[in-house]
């Protein structure tokens, strides 16, 4: 499982090193693909699978805008093979799309990490972070 965040610099050639805690989850590759509120979500390459998989079974039923959720989502993806020193590349239409300038947050989300810029983060931890204190009701069914 994929916990915590960490504060990594990209450089100058737009590569990023995971955190040492992710290694073993990404050390056969990872996916990297457009997330939402402009964020990059990281699996490892098996989880990437899974979930193409499950998605590809419901989006006939979906209807269009399932198909269109996919072809988005897959159409931004990329493979990356993270090197002695863990670092990956972030293709800079992935850059592009989350804004990313040097200063970086990786966050681990339970089965994918998310790269955001670190100012973009802050802002959208900042007003999540209120909404969580004030959560009074079930926000996931089930869980409280």
């Amino acid at each position: 499982m994929l916990l915590g965040t960490f504060v990594p610099k990209l450089d100058e050639k737009g590569r990023i090193i995971l955190p040492a805690k992710f290694a073993d989850d990404f050390s056969n590759g990872v996916v990297m693909a457009r997330g939402q509120e402009h964020a990059i979500y990281v699996y490892s390459q098996r989880e990437f699978e899974s979930l193409v998989e499950r998605m590809q079974q419901q989006a006939p039923a979906l209807g269009k805008k399932g198909r269109d959720y996919l072809r988005l989502f897959l159409s931004g993806a990329t493979q990356e093979i993270p090197d002695a020193q863990r670092r990956v590349t972030i293709p800079p239409m992935l850059r592009e799309y989350a804004g990313l300038d040097r200063d970086l947050t990786v966050i681990g989300a339970g089965t994918r990490a998310e790269i955001w810029d670190t100012a973009t983060w802050t802002e959208y931890y900042s007003n999540a972070e209120s909404d969580f204190a004030d959560a009074d009701e079930e926000v996931i069914s089930g869980l409280f």
